[in-house]
């Protein structure tokens, strides 16, 4: 599932005129105000997965789009089922029905505070002891990393014969201790010594207490597999945080090392169309057919 899972942390990355943020950082407020609506994990992790599936497809051409667009109904079902369709073909059949049946993952209802917090939160990038910190700009920020280590562990969760909904809610829920911590990396904790695991208690019941107490049970409960990689749902956490902080590097690298006979022979930046004998002269003229 590499390919997909490259793809879906590309929504890190898309925005659109009129929203504010990336699509990641609206799902994971989506699935946060669902939550404290009282619909379920089951029912959440279904609706935040679908619509990031979909999205690799159709960016943010959701169904209010369509219908302003006046696609509604059938026909917009459709669209958006082809989506998850061409999307999810390497995702485990076992999820599938679940995905297709999914509610969509809108947010109706209000958010704790730490969901805005935890949005304008950046990542710390590469930091290692006794070393620079290497920034790639634009970092990603806590709630991004956050709802794709969620939908990560969901698709991982087949692999390891995980419970999706508890990955799901304790994915979400593993960087809660940000929206009051800056995020100095991995040299940062270390000269925390012995205070960093306390500091990061405090901040983390912080957060759990601008939740419905039920909920603030669940994700406890949840968050109860993040220690270690014992049980299939701490490992089916470990892999998809592992794979995303890794992708994440990654793209960056990744897309300095593209070259100009990629993008326009494989990713077909001058596409067919009726003009396209025209631009292919005018590349050739000016240097930079490839």
């Amino acid at each position: 599932m590499l390919g997909l899972l490259r793809e879906l942390g590309e929504l890190k990355r898309i925005r659109s005129a009129g929203r504010a943020g990336s699509i990641a950082d609206r799902l994971f407020s989506a699935a946060w105000s669902a939550l404290g609506e009282g619909r379920s994990p089951e029912e959440c992790w279904r609706a935040t997965t679908a619509a990031a599936l979909v999205a690799t497809r159709m960016g943010d051409i959701d169904r209010g789009v369509l219908a302003s667009l006046g696609i509604d109904g059938d026909a917009a079902e459709a669209i958006l089922g082809r989506a998850l369709e061409e999307a999810a073909e390497e995702v485990d059949p076992a999820l599938l029905p679940a995905l297709r049946d999914a509610a969509p993952a809108e947010a109706t209802g209000p958010v704790p505070p730490f969901v805005a917090l935890l949005a304008q939160q950046p990542r710390a990038g590469v930091t290692c002891p006794g070393r620079p910190r290497l920034l790639l700009e634009p970092p990603e920020n806590h709630a991004e990393h956050c709802l794709m280590v969620a939908v990560y562990g969901v698709l991982l969760s087949p692999l390891y014969g995980a419970r999706p909904e508890v990955v799901y809610l304790a994915s979400l829920a593993h960087h809660l201790h940000n929206a009051m911590i800056p995020d100095s990396g991995f040299a940062g904790e270390v000269l925390l010594g012995n205070h960093l695991e306390p500091a990061f208690a405090r901040a983390t019941e912080a957060a759990l207490a601008e939740l419905p107490p039920p909920l603030a049970e669940r994700v406890r409960a949840a968050r109860a597999i993040l220690p270690d990689a014992e049980t299939p749902e701490g490992r089916a956490f470990h892999a998809a945080d592992t794979l995303d902080r890794v992708l994440q590097i990654e793209q960056h690298l990744r897309a300095g090392k593209a070259s100009m006979s990629y993008v326009l022979n494989d990713m077909a930046l001058v596409h067919e169309g009726p003009v396209k004998p025209f631009q292919d002269r005018l590349l050739a003229a000016v240097g930079l057919a490839a």
